[in-house]
């Protein structure tokens, strides 16, 4: 049997091209006691993978990726043909797996599949422990979230409303996203940080600042979202997608105001909450299978997108969470 994978082939300068990557073709190879053949249905897709590139991800070798599929063989009897599963062997079409290497997934009624690489994968949970553990946002209070648009950015804003936040304002990079996440109903107000005037109109959407942020960019909008906080706010620090592509020195933001405002700033790894997952499961579901929340995210098909998406993703032209569907993907 014969199945395809992506490999990167050169470190990408700055923003990554399509040259970087080859879609490769060859056979699968046979299991092994205790292994599976997983056909990858979803793929997901994500800023983290920037970094990779730069030097964790081997060249020439098929890469990695939180994915979804389906067990199409089988040699281990705790993991039947027909099962739906979460692993990490992204960016190909098939994965030869052990068994204890997929979390089996069963999605209830009403759920789709892909949902577990968005509300309820990694991304989900990003934005569910950077409210409740890292910020402990409380009824009322106001949220600015940077990154708007993005995948954990959007399920912060969705995840805040269910909590009951009071005002929630978001920034993105351009007037068109801006104007989609509005229509979405979640925020309070979106504003193109390429505007001119953005700094006016978050402060005047702000008025007593905000009492918690997300801060997914870093760099200089880190020194906007520390201006726009209120006194003993709370910045859950996620990622810095502004720095990902960069080479030599970031821009130092500019600190200090964390101390005259008496702000807390901290960072977290997602992977240090994973027992959260459970609970993050229990509050979401319910509304997912009742239509109450979108999914929010952007679906590319085909793995030969693979490359595609991902540069779609880090030059946010993505709404909410960038997924790939594979061939097979329609029947989840």
């Amino acid at each position: 049997m014969q199945g395809q994978w992506f490999h990167l082939i050169r470190r990408p300068d700055g923003m990554p091209r399509p040259e970087d990557f080859a879609l490769v073709s060859g056979p699968l190879p046979d299991l092994a006691a205790d292994e599976v053949l997983v056909e990858n249905l979803f793929l997901s897709v994500d800023p983290y993978m920037r970094e990779c590139m730069d030097a964790e991800w081997a060249l020439h070798q098929p890469l990695e990726g939180r994915s979804l599929g389906r067990v199409i063989a089988s040699r281990a009897a705790t993991l039947p043909v027909g099962s739906l599963v979460y692993h990490r062997q992204g960016w190909r079409s098939h994965a030869v797996l052990p068994a204890a290497g997929a979390v089996v997934l069963t999605p209830p009624p009403g759920v789709p599949l892909r949902a577990w690489l968005g509300l309820l994968g990694g991304t989900g949970l990003t934005a569910y422990v950077a409210l409740t553990r890292i910020a402990r946002l409380q009824p009322g209070e106001d949220v600015f979230i940077n990154a708007a648009g993005g995948g954990v950015g959007m399920a912060a804003a969705l995840m805040a409303r269910r909590l009951g936040a009071g005002r929630i304002v978001g920034s993105t990079g351009s007037a068109s996203k801006a104007q989609a996440l509005m229509a979405q109903g979640i925020f309070d107000q979106v504003v193109d940080y390429h505007d001119a005037h953005a700094t006016e109109a978050l402060q005047a959407a702000l008025p007593g600042g905000a009492q918690i942020a997300l801060e997914n960019v870093g760099g200089q909008q880190l020194d906007q979202t520390i201006s726009l906080m209120a006194e003993r706010g709370r910045i859950a620090w996620v990622g810095a997608v502004s720095l990902y592509n960069g080479s030599g020195a970031p821009p130092q933001p500019k600190l200090y105001d964390i101390v005259g405002k008496s702000l807390t700033l901290q960072g977290f790894l997602v992977r240090d909450y994973r027992p959260v997952q459970g609970e993050l499961e229990d509050w979401l579901l319910p509304a997912l299978q009742q239509g109450e929340l979108p999914l929010a995210d952007t679906v590319v098909h085909g793995l030969e997108r693979c490359a595609d998406a991902l540069i779609a993703m880090l030059q946010g032209k993505n709404l909410g969470k960038m997924v790939l569907a594979l061939q097979g993907a329609a029947a989840q």
